[in-house]
């Protein structure tokens, strides 16, 4: 279990500091006014996490927790949140992967506005 922490720690240092890379980067080429790094990360983790889904499911899951969870989930939460919603609707569920994206998309912007307003209520 501890070795198993200590790869998700490790690929979560490596993926967090490949996210704010790619946001500085982003900003320098294209300019501010639109999140280019956030939806870069978003689209590459998710077109990455379905790449090493299959690799993985040849070579084996020894590096599962490293590259998925730490590096993957360091970088963006997105390829995650894409991967659940593809596999609902490859398990013939597309109706709950219709309602788990429609859900994960707007709970999320309501939790976003509310944590907006209690922390500027706060301060």
């Amino acid at each position: 279990m501890l070795a198993t922490l200590l790869q998700v720690a490790l690929g979560g240092a490596l993926g967090a500091s490949a996210r704010y890379l790619t946001g500085v980067a982003a900003v320098r080429v294209m300019g501010p006014g639109f999140p280019w790094g956030t939806l870069a990360v978003n689209v590459a983790g998710s077109f990455l996490m379905g790449v090493i889904v299959v690799v993985l499911a040849h070579t084996g899951n020894r590096f599962a927790p490293f590259v998925m969870t730490g590096i993957l989930g360091g970088f963006t939460t997105f390829s995650a949140f894409s991967l659940d919603a593809l596999t609902l609707y490859e398990r013939g569920q597309a109706g709950l992967a219709a309602a788990y994206v429609l859900a994960s998309v707007l709970l999320s912007l309501m939790a976003i506005v509310a944590g907006l307003l209690v922390a500027r209520a706060l301060a």
